[in-house]
């Protein structure tokens, strides 16, 4: 049973507020959601070091007394900040990623319309580029800063990036642990999970004389890695002085993230998907409790998905996608016993549930579904793509892998289900490549990759040219040409980055957030040019993002796996 978050007070926060994650367990409550032509108008200020220096790029944050929503903005190239326009009351004020600077907080700030706030005068820890290793910089590294810190070849850092960094947790997760060599070894056997997927109820230990071939490589890859995790994170491990990636410049700084506390520890949050209402669904990943934040009060409700007598006996709870239809009918994959659920958003009942057959409980089979716009749920399996009834639960339609490639292609099911609304194209992305499926004429074509292994195998969507797009595992965003069957990658920015979905907005923009970079990325395919939204926490861990794309710039939500909601509106 999961406990509730305990009530936290802003002197709590205080005494955390060098340390990251910060955790702010308070019932939610907001003001109305605020319209996107009013983003500016509320408090303002600047950031400068004591010299007087203005600094760019840093991020302010006002915590809620009463709601303990987290507003946070940045400082353009004079140093200068701005906040929308919040509810009257208490604030707490600070600098939420503080990295080469001493910690900044100040209570009890009173926020009232256009507040003229004092200007945030910021000591350097250190005269150089480079800041001590403390458990205080320590916990605001990001994935991608971490690699980049610590020491070890080409090879040792690649195969880590492409075995323990699928996306299933940050970086920070593996790096704040001391182990020895066989304490890594015995850890990576578990979570490397031979056969076993992500629940470690299901993980293999093959004895050394029962290991068949297809384990030798694996075998490998984890002898490598615990002798060099013990090196760089062993108990006697030296920390060397820090590195930080630079701060956002220019049309990075232009945005506003609103971050919204879940009510709930250990849920391990996975997808969103917003309403026609302005309800902002969420997933939880490891727990029966999935939920809608409510922007008109700010409220969470949750529920419990399956009902409270409907559990599958010895088999873990959790959702995996959830997906709001047309009619705000809200449908959920329940990962790990294989259902369908539908949850009608006006009474909070649940009116359908369908078993998904496929794939043995505890073990991740029917998870990422797709819908058109007729409501026919679409799901990869390892034989083919199947087209189900979401009335009646029954497939109306399959189209084999085999078959449908001549032969081609009959491997593993793919990651990810996607399809254009019409229904016309559905595609999956493999380990290998991609595959993109003409529903009317049953011809699926395959892409393979000529970047690194695993370069695709994750999540994405249709662009309005009926292009699939898919976050590259291996640090790149692909795009698969429907009509010249084309693959193309474009490589992030940052350095050890890696991406667990793609997602296309009504401009033709590309949103992916970092899972080690701490950044939300917004790729234009036009210009080839790259925007970096920095994330006030370090792990930003998005896996699955919804675009509202009523709103002129869009707005962009994502779940955080380490537990609350988090809003992005971008100014231009």
């Amino acid at each position: 049973m999961e406990r509730q978050r305990p009530i936290m007070t802003i002197q709590a926060v205080r005494r955390m507020a060098i340390c990251i994650p910060i955790l702010l367990c308070v019932t939610l409550a907001a003001s109305p959601a605020q319209k996107r032509a009013s983003l500016l108008g509320g408090a303002r200020g600047a950031v400068h070091e004591v010299d007087g220096t203005p600094l760019e790029g840093m991020g302010v944050q006002l915590i809620s007394a009463k709601t303990a929503i987290r507003t946070t903005v940045y400082t353009n190239a004079e140093g200068k900040y701005e906040f929308p326009v919040l509810e009257t009351g208490e604030y707490t004020l600070r600098v939420p990623l503080p990295r080469e600077y001493q910690p900044y907080v100040k209570e009890g700030v009173r926020i009232e319309g256009p507040s003229q706030l004092a200007d945030i005068a910021l000591t350097r820890i250190s005269n150089t580029e480079f800041v001590p290793a403390t458990p205080e910089t320590l916990s605001q590294l990001t994935g991608s800063e971490w690699m980049l810190n610590l020491p070890g070849s080409g090879e040792e850092k690649r195969v880590f990036t492409l075995t323990c960094g699928f996306g299933c947790h940050s970086y920070q997760q593996i790096f704040r642990n001391r182990f020895d060599q066989r304490s890594w070894a015995l850890i990576l056997r578990k979570m490397m999970a031979r056969g076993g997927g992500s629940p470690l109820i299901l993980a293999e230990n093959p004895t050394p004389t029962s290991i068949d071939r297809a384990h030798q490589p694996q075998l490998r890859d984890e002898a490598m890695l615990s002798k060099w995790l013990s090196q760089v994170r062993g108990p006697e491990s030296p920390d060397e002085p820090l590195y930080f990636l630079p701060r956002p410049k220019g049309a990075s700084t232009k945005v506003i993230v609103t971050e919204y506390e879940l009510p709930r520890e250990l849920l391990a949050p996975h997808d969103v998907h917003g309403d026609s209402r302005g309800n902002i669904w969420y997933t939880a990943h490891r727990s029966p409790y999935a939920g809608v934040l409510d922007l008109r009060t700010g409220a969470v409700k949750e529920y419990r998905i399956p009902g409270k007598d409907a559990d599958t006996p010895n088999v873990l709870p959790g959702t995996h996608r959830v997906w709001v239809d047309k009619n705000d009918i809200v449908w959920f994959s329940e990962n790990w016993d294989h259902y369908l659920t539908a949850l009608d958003a006006k009474n909070g009942q649940i009116i359908r549930r369908f078993k998904v057959e496929g794939g043995r409980d505890n073990g991740s089979a029917f998870s990422n579904f797709a819908m058109d716009d007729q409501g026919f749920v679409y799901d990869s399996r390892g034989d083919g793509v199947a087209k189900i009834d979401s009335k009646t639960g029954q497939v109306v339609q399959k189209w084999s892998y085999k078959e449908a490639t001549g032969g081609k292609y009959s491997g593993e099911a793919t990651y990810d289900s996607i399809v254009t609304p019409d229904g016309k194209f559905w595609s999956g992305g493999t380990a290998r490549g991609g595959l993109i499926l003409d529903t009317r004429t049953g011809k699926m074509t395959v892409m393979e990759s000529e970047g690194p292994a695993y370069s695709v195998g994750a999540r994405g969507g249709f662009d309005l040219q009926q292009n699939a797009w898919f976050g590259g595992r291996g640090g790149m965003l692909i795009r698969m040409d429907s009509e010249t069957h084309k693959l193309s990658e474009w490589y992030s920015p940052v350095q050890y980055d890696t991406f667990y979905e793609a997602l296309p907005d009504k401009n033709g923009e590309i949103w992916a957030g970092g899972l080690q970079s701490g950044r939300l990325m917004r790729f234009n395919p036009k210009n080839e040019q790259w925007t970096q939204y920095m994330m006030p926490e370090p792990y930003a861990h998005d896996r699955r993002t919804w675009i509202d794309n009523s709103t002129s710039p869009v707005t962009v939500w994502f779940v955080d796996h380490e537990g609350f909601l988090v809003r992005v509106q971008p100014l231009e």
